[in-house]
């Protein structure tokens, strides 16, 4: 590949990259043709591209993306592929039920929510992920319910205060 391409390449792929929220490194080697194409058919059900890619434009790629995280750059050895995804554990999820069945891919590191996590031992974490929205969803729901009953407590204390008042205006009447 001319110099001149490769660079092109690194830029698409930093494009990519930062295009994306999150991204999973993994090991897809020794998969024929047609669970290769199993693969990437989920991928695309599951809003995850996959990306096969040489280890050091890769590891250009990621030092020109905002993205970089160089811890990672210890797993790029071998085959790796490249899983984006604007939800965190999406891929986390596809590599878990499609290795069920394959023993691949295998997960060698991954950069979700501005973290980095390294090996397959990190799969059932990443699956496990939250992303902000649902972390602050939760904390506003956690905080809404206490409001909630405060409310209600002052509503009924209201009517019965109301309830009240309106009996001693009778009596002095």
């Amino acid at each position: 590949m001319k110099r001149s391409d490769k660079i092109q390449v690194i830029e698409q792929l930093t494009k990519e990259i930062n295009s994306y929220s999150h991204y999973y490194l993994a090991d897809i080697s020794n998969l024929n043709a047609e669970v290769t194409s199993d693969l990437r058919r989920l991928c695309n059900k599951r809003e995850v591209k996959l990306v096969v890619v040489k280890n050091t434009i890769l590891r250009k790629a990621l030092e020109n993306s905002g993205k970089d995280s160089p811890e990672l750059h210890e797993v790029l050895v071998n085959n790796t592929s490249i899983l984006f995804s604007n939800t965190g554990s999406a891929p986390a999820k596809l590599i878990k039920e499609f290795s069920k069945k394959n023993k691949k891919p295998v997960l060698k590191g991954a950069y979700v929510e501005q973290c980095a996590y390294l090996g397959a031992d990190q799969l059932e974490a990443l699956i496990n992920v939250k992303s902000k929205e649902e972390l602050l969803g939760g904390i506003i729901a956690s905080l809404q319910s206490p409001i909630k009953n405060v409310m209600s407590a002052l509503q009924s204390g209201g009517q019965t205060i109301a309830g009240v008042l309106k009996t001693l205006e009778e009596r002095n009447a």
